[in-house]
C-alpha cells in the first residue's frame, strides 16, 4: 500500500531566524520543532511526502522559496490557496493515485486534505487531530523512537 505523507508548514521560517538567507527549499525552509519532528516521520515512513503550504499549495521538500511569506488557511485575509487549486495540484502531481494519505498537521490541515480528495479512493488518516501540540509531538516522537509508523 503506497502511502504519502502530508506535512502542514509552519509559520516559524528560516528567514526569521536568518533574515538574509535567500531562496530556500522547502525542506529547509520551515524550522518550527513540530514541523521538523513530522518531516523526519514522513522521511522515514513515507513512499513521498509533500508539504501543505497556505500560499503554494502541495509542494515538493526540494521545491525552493524565494522569500519568507506570511498566509494561513486560518485567515481568509491573508488569501491563502484555494481547495480547488489544491485539487488541480493534487490530480496534477497524482497524489490521488495513492492508497494512503497520512496527515500530520492539526484538524485545519485535515480537513482542507479531506476536502481536497473528496471523490477520490484514497484513505485519509489524520492521527495528530485534536491534539495539543506538545501530546502531537509526544506521539511522532514515539513514532520515531519505536521506528514504527502511527496504527490509525
Amino acid at each position: 500500500m503506497a502511502t504519502l505523507i502530508i506535512v502542514s508548514c509552519g509559520a516559524r521560517k528560516v528567514w526569521d531566524v536568518n533574515p538574509s538567507v535567500g531562496s530556500t527549499m522547502a525542506r529547509d525552509v520551515y524550522v518550527g520543532g513540530f514541523f521538523r519532528l513530522n518531516r523526519e516521520y514522513a522521511e522515514r515512513f513515507g513512499d513521498r511526502w509533500v508539504i501543505l503550504s497556505a500560499k503554494y499549495g502541495f509542494i515538493n521538500p526540494d521545491f525552493i522559496i524565494p522569500e519568507n511569506y506570511n498566509v494561513t488557511f486560518k485567515k481568509r485575509s491573508t488569501n491563502p490557496i484555494s481547495i480547488s487549486q489544491l485539487r488541480e495540484q493534487a490530480v496534477r502531481e497524482q497524489l490521488n493515485r495513492f492508497d494512503k494519505i497520512v496527515v500530520l498537521g492539526g484538524h485545519v490541515y485535515a480537513n482542507i486534505v479531506r476536502e481536497v480528495f473528496k471523490g477520490f479512493s484514497v484513505k485519509i488518516e489524520a492521527p495528530l487531530e485534536g491534539l495539543p501540540i506538545g501530546k502531537a509531538m509526544a506521539k511522532v516522537r514515539e513514532a520515531l523512537k519505536k521506528d514504527k509508523p502511527f496504527d490509525c
